[in-house]
């Protein structure tokens, strides 16, 4: 399973904080994540391995929709601040719009990234 992680700076502590809850689970289980590069630093502080892509204003989202675009990602989860202004506001649309395309599922919020999650880490637990 290759996951990639991207937060907008609002919710990087929402992102590090969610993955917490599902450690142990994806400790032991056979993914690899991907994040952007401050996103990714996070991600790495509270003790998941992970490789680090281009920040997002930097390319980051980009690279993402590529990996997707060339089904080299499983899902992808964003959690965007909707509140908020960003200068990448069309790589965010592309990277959803690649996702869409190419039929990669894509939590862009905490609810849904939870339902995701508990059905993969599930999955991860029954040997699936």
């Amino acid at each position: 399973m290759r996951i990639a992680l991207i937060a907008h700076d609002g919710k990087k502590a929402d992102m590090v904080h969610f993955l917490s809850g599902f450690k142990d689970r994806l400790l032991g289980a056979d993914v690899r994540l991907f994040a952007t590069g401050t996103t990714g630093s996070h991600i790495e502080r509270a003790g998941f391995e992970v490789e680090k892509l281009m920040s997002g204003p930097y390319g980051g989202d980009a690279q993402i929709a590529a990996m997707a675009a060339e089904k080299k990602l499983d899902l992808v989860i964003f959690f965007r601040d909707p509140l908020d202004k960003h200068p990448h506001e069309p790589d965010v649309q592309m990277l959803m719009r690649i996702c869409d395309v190419h039929n990669i599922p894509l939590a862009t919020n905490l609810a849904s990234a939870n339902l995701m999650f508990k059905q993969i880490t599930t999955d991860f637990q029954d040997g699936k």
